[in-house]
């Protein structure tokens, strides 16, 4: 059994440096010996334990990079002994770096890496855009618990959408425990709570965030599911969605010749961003295209290959065909075109905002 722990503070200068710690920062003493000539001290404050430890001249010692996070200080100090204090804010607001959009096309081809909880990722917008989005495809071979715990992220946008398998998940405010099939997808909104449970094997997700880089927060302090029920709570302007396929029906897409289920993230977001999933309408089995190219005035659009296949043609790269798992960004301003979709064709369709302005391109 764990009894206590200490972060060892090493020291040239251990009076000055615990009388700095116990004045100006607040720590108070728990410990101290011998008590002829300390040399050694505990001392805590604000969750943290430091046990301080005197050094004779001629041992070396590594000063130590603390981190108090508050919103009363800014800066840092240097304690007389070398260790470094340094003020954070306690309450971090996200960052949105500069959008770098590139045309980015990524294909399938199973290459993946280990990430948080034991899940496979793989990377469909490598270059991040300049570190403003992040695409994954995320894999879970085996069937079984999954090794996750409550957990927020401080994002902006942020979309899961299971690909193939079964997932199941629970969420802050919104009841039980429920499983999301092939086609559902949920908006996690800023800083809900959630947890993933357990899943099929060969589990498949698609997850769309925005910025690329942002902190995933663990809380050990909420048991989910929670006793409150609010399926309406606002959660830094957004609310939570959950989009079940099997009672979803399509509309004409913004592209002739398609149609859309569109999952209600762009209400939710008060058109921050928007997701549909779009398949060809025409009856038939033979491939079809959409006419001539067209232009929008996104911030992102990305499609996902759910099935079949289709051309992708665009003004600054030749034609290429997209199959299965593969996904294209394209970045607003580009023309495109969508060419020769097969019959069973169905993509993801992710924009930000929402409803981009489309027109058609003489390019």
């Amino acid at each position: 059994m764990i009894a206590d722990v200490h972060v060892v503070v090493p020291t040239h200068e251990f009076d000055a440096d615990l009388d700095a710690l116990t004045g100006e920062l607040g720590f108070r003493i728990d410990a101290i010996f011998p008590a002829d000539s300390p040399s050694t001290a505990v001392i805590s404050a604000h969750g943290t334990r430091l046990r301080l430890e005197r050094r004779v001249a001629d041992v070396r010692v590594d000063p130590l990079m603390i981190h108090v996070l508050t919103d009363d200080r800014a800066g840092g100090v240097s304690l007389p002994g070398g260790t470094q204090i340094e003020f954070r804010p306690a309450t971090t607001t996200v960052t949105l770096p500069e959008n770098r959009p590139s045309l980015t096309i990524s294909r399938n081809d199973g290459e993946s890496g280990v990430g948080r909880a034991g899940m496979r990722y793989r990377d469909l917008i490598p270059d991040r855009w300049g570190g403003r989005f992040i695409a994954s495809h995320i894999t879970i071979p085996e069937a079984g618990p999954v090794p996750d715990y409550v957990h927020f992220h401080k994002i902006r946008f942020q979309l899961i959408f299971v690909k193939a398998g079964w997932v199941k998940v629970v969420y802050e405010d919104q009841g039980e425990p429920f499983v999301m099939h092939a086609g559902d997808c949920v908006l996690q909104p800023p800083e809900i709570r959630h947890r993933v449970l357990e899943s099929s094997a060969g589990l498949e997700v698609i997850e769309i965030g925005c910025p690329a880089e942002h902190e995933t927060i663990a809380d050990w302090s909420l048991p989910l599911p929670n006793d409150r029920v609010d399926a309406g709570r606002d959660f830094g302007g957004q609310r939570f969605v959950r989009h079940i396929a099997a009672d979803a029906s399509y509309h004409p897409w913004r592209l002739d010749g398609w149609e859309a289920r569109d999952t209600g993230i762009g209400d939710a977001t008060a058109g921050l961003a928007g997701a549909r999933v779009a398949r060809p309408a025409a009856a038939g089995d033979g491939p079809r295209g959409t006419g001539g190219k067209i232009v929008h005035d996104a911030e992102l659009t990305f499609l996902v290959v759910l099935r079949g296949s289709l051309g992708v043609e665009t003004d600054r790269a030749d034609g290429t065909v997209l199959g299965h798992g593969d996904s294209v960004a394209i970045p607003g301003g580009v023309a495109y075109r969508l060419a020769d979709a097969t019959a069973d064709c169905e993509l993801l369709d992710v924009t930000l905002p929402a409803a981009p302005t489309v027109s058609a391109s003489g390019r």
